[in-house]
């Protein structure tokens, strides 16, 4: 009887020490299929670079989720607001030498990022093997000189656009107290 109760038990334990994580089990790429543009994305002063590494048993997926981290990273260095808070505390208590300092420290920060990314595009990728799951490394390019003049100038046309129905306010204007005018005579 106590056998049959103990039985389960150690087939529970042998199923879960079987079973793991088949992740954890699955053989590593080798760091020389690492391109060597993801160790050292390229600089420019009118781009912005990120790359981003994603894993998925579906090689698409791995690439969408490695796109998606890439723009998220090209958002948070075009334009972020950091939220941060910080506290400190000290304490002294007891006299002279038999006092004892009590200090706590807390940090806590937050990003968000949320912009337009007209214009982000892959620049490279790379896809392999990974056990069995695909790992897709991939660098965009944003090229923020060309998202700023494009900024500009749909601001240029925007306010072209306020200036015109301003002078034709006014224009309308002008013609209502030309008219005023003519009935009062």
């Amino acid at each position: 009887m106590k056998y049959a109760m103990l039985l389960p038990l150690v087939a529970a334990v042998f199923i879960m020490a079987c079973g793991g994580s088949s992740q954890a089990n699955l053989p590593k790429a080798e760091t020389g299929d690492i391109p060597d543009w993801y160790l050292n994305p390229p600089s420019d002063p009118a781009f912005v670079y990120a790359v981003s590494t994603a894993t998925s048993r579906d090689i698409q997926l791995a690439v969408n989720k490695a796109d998606q981290d890439c723009r998220a990273e090209i958002a948070r260095q075009v334009e972020s607001k950091v939220s941060a808070l910080t506290k400190k505390f000290d304490e002294e208590v007891g006299l002279s030498q038999d006092s004892q300092l009590l200090s706590s420290y807390t940090q806590a920060s937050k990003t968000v990022a949320s912009t337009s990314l007209s214009g982000a595009k892959q620049k490279q990728k790379k896809v392999i093997k990974d056990g069995d799951v695909y790992r897709a490394y991939v660098m965009m390019e944003y090229n923020a000189a060309e998202s700023l003049v494009s900024q500009i100038k749909k601001q240029e046309q925007l306010y072209t656009k306020f200036r015109a129905s301003e002078t034709f306010k006014e224009l309308e204007d002008e013609v209502n107290k030309l008219d005023e005018a003519k009935k009062a005579q």
